[in-house]
C-alpha cells in the first residue's frame, strides 16, 4: 500500500465537512489509531455510535474517509480509514467566493480552537499526569524576521522533522506510548 499523502484542498463543500468539532476529531482519531470501525470510533470519542455514524457519512461524501473492507472479518463489520494522511488548505484561495472564503475560515477558526483545547486539557490535567511526563511537553515561541520565501522554507523544514517522528516505525521495546499532540504556527504578525 502507497504512503497516504497530505491532500490540498480546494473544495469548500470538503472544508464544511471538515468544519464539525466530532468530525475534526475523528478525523485526529483515525490519525493517531488508525483504520477503526464505528464501535471503537464512538468508545474513544464518547459518542454513541448512530452520531459517529452520521458524521462518517458526512466525512465520506466529501471523499476525507474511506470503507476499509479488507480489514473486514464478517459482512457486518464496517471498518474505516483515513484517505489522506492529512489535508491542508489555503484561506485566500476561497477570496472569489465569498461563501467559500466564510467555509474556509470557520475550517481554519475550528482548527485553531482544536489545538487550543488541546493544549490548555494539558495544563489542567492531574499533578500525577505532569509528574508522569516529567520534563517533556514544552512550549516555544520565537520572534523571527524573514521574508514570504524563508517563512515557506522553515514551514518545509519543519514539517519535514514531523513527519520523520510521524512516520516513525514505533519501536517494539516494551514501554507505553501515548498520544502526543504537538502543533506549530509560524505568522507574520507584529509583537
Amino acid at each position: 500500500m502507497e504512503k497516504p499523502t497530505v491532500r490540498h484542498v480546494t473544495d469548500s463543500r470538503v472544508l464544511a465537512a471538515l468544519a464539525h468539532p466530532l468530525r475534526r476529531r475523528l478525523m485526529d482519531v483515525f490519525k493517531v489509531y488508525g483504520p477503526s470501525t464505528v464501535g471503537q470510533l464512538a468508545e474513544r470519542t464518547g459518542q454513541a455510535p448512530a452520531n459517529v455514524s452520521h458524521h462518517l457519512k458526512v466525512l465520506a461524501a466529501a471523499d476525507l474517509v474511506l470503507e476499509a473492507p479488507e480489514l473486514a472479518r464478517d459482512r457486518r463489520e464496517r471498518w474505516w480509514r483515513l484517505r489522506d494522511r492529512g489535508v491542508r488548505w489555503s484561506n485566500t484561495e476561497f477570496d472569489a467566493d465569498p461563501a467559500a472564503r466564510a467555509v474556509a475560515d470557520a475550517a481554519s477558526s475550528l482548527n485553531l480552537d482544536r489545538h487550543v483545547a488541546l493544549v490548555r486539557a494539558w495544563y489542567a490535567a492531574s499533578d500525577e499526569a505532569h509528574a508522569a511526563w516529567d520534563d517533556g511537553p514544552f512550549s516555544t515561541d520565537k520572534w523571527l524576521l524573514l521574508t514570504p520565501a524563508e517563512l515557506a522554507q522553515l514551514s518545509r523544514q519543519v514539517t519535514e522533522l514531523l513527519d520523520r517522528w510521524a512516520d516513525r516505525p514505533v519501536p517494539d521495546d516494551g514501554q507505553r506510548r501515548e498520544p502526543v499532540f504537538l502543533f506549530a504556527h509560524g505568522v507574520p504578525g507584529q509583537p
